[in-house]
């Protein structure tokens, strides 16, 4: 009862200047209505009702009133409790909830979106996530392992979220590699079952910030998962001008791998030796450091490529002789 109230309140209040058409823009109703609006917003959050999985404030109310205390630069508690709260309904988000606006005052270096805001509710969410498997982890380990578990789906929804929101936020070209990396670096690796989504917000990135440095471009291509991408995911890369050679790699043992007739999960797990890991994972002081190393690997993409389509046209050579075979032997 208590929310409805609010939200009855607040859809009537919280009017901007757009939704007012009383309110002339550059007037001293204009100018003085942010203040208006912040004091409006903290007192709303400030009655809103402990938040609750069966009692929960909508979440399309919560993501109207942080964009609403962000765009009125509303108190950081005002901003953290709303994004407590989304964090923790996290699961029944959609895209639209989570666009939230960056509160520029008119800098024409910042970003579209506040994705320090999204950072902090996806934090929420996985520090929720992580309670629950400490409180009963041989419970999580059976529920997440069950398809359409509610923890298992939960979870998939998240990095689903997440990886529709990077494809997003790609488009902006303010947006600094770094940011993007950290959002992409955010969930566990059991989160994602397949990386196409993550490998399409990357290869947005790339196109949109041609001029990035190599490190950058090689530790946000770090972030595919490559064992993890389909085979549609994993041709498009092959050919993909802006992707360092790892992906080529991939894509040239899996090639190699179906011509041998041999089972996927042996070069699964082949491929992950086979490039450089972060400083501090162990590597001795002697490695090559990773700008070093993608300039060197880089140079080996042409060769690469040439070798993969030499290997696609010997599969499909052998296909049609084993087609041509059948057909003799029928």
């Amino acid at each position: 009862m208590i929310s409805k109230i609010l939200i009855n309140y607040a859809h009537n209040s919280l009017q901007g200047p757009v939704r007012n058409p009383r309110v002339v823009k550059g007037s001293f109703l204009y100018l003085e209505l942010p203040k208006k609006q912040r004091v409006i917003v903290e007192a709303i959050v400030s009655l809103l009702p402990t938040q609750s999985r069966k009692t929960p404030v909508p979440m399309a109310f919560l993501s109207s009133l942080l964009k609403a205390a962000i765009a009125s630069s509303a108190s950081s508690s005002c901003k953290s409790d709303l994004e407590r709260r989304i964090g923790l309904l996290l699961d029944q988000a959609n895209l639209e909830d989570i666009l939230i606006p960056e509160n520029s005052h008119g800098n024409k270096h910042s970003t579209i979106y506040d994705t320090d805001s999204i950072f902090r509710i996806f934090s929420v969410f996985l520090n929720l996530y992580e309670d629950n498997h400490m409180q009963d982890e041989s419970e999580m380990v059976y529920d997440f392992d069950s398809p359409g578990s509610p923890k298992q789906t939960s979870i998939l929804k998240s990095s689903k979220l997440l990886d529709n929101y990077l494809a997003e936020v790609a488009l902006d070209s303010n947006l600094m590699p770094s940011k993007f990396t950290a959002l992409a670096e955010l969930l566990p690796n059991h989160a994602r079952l397949v990386s196409d989504g993550l490998y399409r917000a990357v290869d947005i990135f790339l196109k949109v910030h041609p001029n990035i440095k190599d490190y950058e471009c090689y530790w946000l291509c770090k972030t595919i998962d490559c064992q993890k991408l389909s085979q549609d995911a994993c041709s498009h890369a092959a050919q993909n001008e802006r992707l360092p050679v790892q992906v080529l790699y991939f894509e040239q043992i899996r090639l190699r791998n179906a011509m041998n007739g041999g089972p996927n999960q042996f070069f699964f797990c082949a491929i992950n030796g086979q490039f450089p890991q972060r400083s501090g994972s162990g590597a001795g002081s002697d490695a090559i450091s990773p700008r070093d190393n993608y300039a060197s690997v880089r140079r080996d993409n042409r060769e690469l490529k040439l070798e993969v389509a030499r290997m696609r046209m010997r599969l499909t050579d052998l296909e049609k002789d084993r087609v041509s075979m059948k057909q003799e032997l029928d």
